[in-house]
């Protein structure tokens, strides 16, 4: 252990980031085996650690979507440093330097734990809405024919769709996390019209679904459906906004099983999204 005014704050190098993600690992967060690699390049300036001499201590992220939006996640501290008021000051230290990077009046949003929501909302946190990570097992289902995979001349329009969903643009994002090795992506088209998405990439365990946008709750069901048949026996992990009550009866249908929740909260004024079409957010890490 080592006194808090010791410890000094700087900008990860992409290492460090690993060893966060290990970090995270161990915890039980399940990271996918490739979100570091999109994470850090959306924005390498985005992550930030707290440090006991050379040792890192802590960390997490400060991810600016061209100034338009700020996200903080990865919020971990080693634990033989916790109950120190370090996590305290690393998170202070996170919000504020994020704060700079954005534009005036942008907001931040960050998924909190439910432990630690009141510590948020002392910081200028207000809750939106609660996310619930519900997890089972892939099985084979009838897939409909509206379902094929997402290409290169699909980017524009998922990016467009994504904006609305997510309440930002974020096209160097999506443009690397539907493409990371081991994705499988799938989108919903009816007559020419695009009317939602999904990927499907692979965790520590099982796989991830995030996000799972759609037009309707039918959509949903039938891009939920397409990912739990691609991974047939395996833990296939969603979040879900319970906001959203579409998605709330989606996982009560496929008889999910809850595993734990956060709460989407905001420091500002919330981006305008339609959490109607979210039934399953990207990452607590990211947004």
């Amino acid at each position: 252990m080592t006194a808090t005014d010791t410890i000094q704050f700087r900008k990860l190098a992409r290492k460090e980031l690993d060893i966060l993600v290990s970090w995270a690992e161990q915890e039980g967060w399940n990271p996918g085996i490739h979100d570091a690699d999109v994470f850090w390049a959306t924005d390498p300036d985005g992550f930030v650690g707290c440090f006991n001499g050379d040792e890192l201590v802590g960390g997490g992220s400060i991810v600016s979507y061209n100034g338009d939006f700020g996200f903080m996640g990865f919020f971990i501290v080693k634990p033989g440093y916790r109950a120190s008021g370090i996590g305290r000051q690393l998170w202070y230290k996170r919000r504020d330097t994020l704060l700079a990077r954005l534009k005036p009046g942008a907001a931040i949003g960050m998924d909190g734990v439910v432990a630690m929501q009141p510590f948020y909302s002392k910081g200028g946190f207000h809750i939106a809405f609660r996310d619930e990570r519900h997890e089972r097992v892939g099985a084979i289902f009838e897939v409909s024919n509206n379902i094929s995979s997402i290409i290169a001349g699909d980017i524009e329009t998922v990016v467009s769709y994504d904006a609305q969903c997510f309440g930002c643009s974020r096209p160097q994002f999506l443009k690397l996390w539907l493409v990371q090795e081991g994705t499988r992506t799938f989108k919903f088209t009816e007559q020419g019209e695009f009317k939602g998405f999904a990927v499907l990439r692979k965790a520590q365990k099982g796989y991830k679904i995030g996000p799972l946008f759609a037009d309707s709750a039918t959509v949903a069901e039938e891009i939920y459906k397409s990912c739990l048949s691609a991974v047939p026996g395996e833990p296939v992990f969603i979040d879900i906004p319970v906001a959203n009550t579409g998605a709330v009866t989606l996982m009560q249908q496929y008889n999910t099983t809850y595993v734990f929740e956060c709460a989407r909260m905001y420091y500002g004024n919330p981006p305008a999204q339609t959490i109607d079409k979210v039934y399953g957010i990207t990452s607590f890490e990211l947004g």
